[in-house]
C-alpha cells in the first residue's frame, strides 16, 4: 500500500467534515433546550406565542453566533381537562333521624351489604367511608345499592351513619359475612345500648 494513501484519505474525511459543519443549516447543531423552560425567546419573554412578532421589535430570534434563525409562529394548544368523576351522593342530614326506627335502619344496612355480595360474589371491605363508595357505585358494575328510602345516609365525611348519625362500623368476619354495629343512643361504640345485626 502507497505511504501516501492513508494521509489522502484523513485528508478527505476531514475536508469533508469540515465542510458539512459549515454548510449544515443553521440551528442544526443548537443544543437542546432545557427541561421545563420554553426554547421560543418570545415565550421566555412572556410575549403571546400567536404574535407574529417574536423579538422585543419584530424581529425573528437569533441562533449562538449571532446568525437570525428562521421566524415561526407558535401555537399552544391547552390540554383538555378530563371530565371530573362523578361524586358520591350525600344522602340526607346525617344529623336528622330518617322515618323508621333504628333496628330498620340498621336491617336495611344488612339487606344493602347483601345486595352488593349476591352481585358480586363479596363483601366491601375496607373502611367504612371505602365500603360506602363501593356500595355508591365506585365498584366494578358501577351500580348503587344506598336508597335513601331505607333510611340510610352518608354524612360529609363520606361514611355510611346510623339513626342517630354516628358512622356504622364495619367488622369483616369473612368474604360472605359481616357484623354492623350502630353505636346506639349514646353514639359511643362499644357500649351496652350498641345494635349489632350480621
Amino acid at each position: 500500500m502507497k505511504s501516501w494513501l492513508p494521509a489522502l484519505l484523513l485528508a478527505c474525511v476531514l475536508g469533508g467534515g469540515l465542510w458539512y459543519f459549515t454548510r449544515a443549516p443553521a440551528g442544526k447543531f443548537q443544543a437542546p433546550a432545557e427541561p421545563n423552560r420554553p426554547r421560543d425567546s418570545h415565550l421566555a419573554r412572556g410575549m403571546s406565542p400567536s404574535s407574529p412578532h417574536h423579538g422585543p421589535t419584530g424581529s425573528a430570534p437569533t441562533l449562538p453566533g449571532g446568525e437570525p434563525g428562521p421566524s415561526r409562529t407558535v401555537s399552544i394548544t391547552p390540554a383538555s381537562t378530563p371530565a371530573a368523576p362523578e361524586r358520591p351522593f350525600i344522602l340526607g342530614s346525617a344529623d336528622t333521624p330518617p322515618s323508621m326506627d333504628a333496628p330498620t335502619v340498621l336491617s336495611n344496612m344488612r339487606v344493602t351489604i347483601n345486595q352488593y355480595r349476591s352481585m358480586f360474589g363479596e363483601n366491601p371491605v375496607g373502611t367504612n367511608q371505602e365500603i360506602t363508595r363501593a356500595l355508591n357505585g365506585d365498584n366494578p358494575r358501577q351500580a348503587r345499592f344506598i336508597r335513601e328510602e331505607q333510611g340510610l345516609r352518608i354524612n360529609g365525611r363520606g361514611e355510611l351513619v346510623d339513626y342517630w348519625g354516628t358512622p356504622f362500623f364495619f367488622h369483616q368476619l369473612s368474604g360472605t359475612e359481616m357484623e354492623i354495629h350502630s353505636a346506639g343512643p349514646d353514639k359511643v361504640m362499644w357500649t351496652a345500648d350498641d345494635l349489632v345485626t350480621k
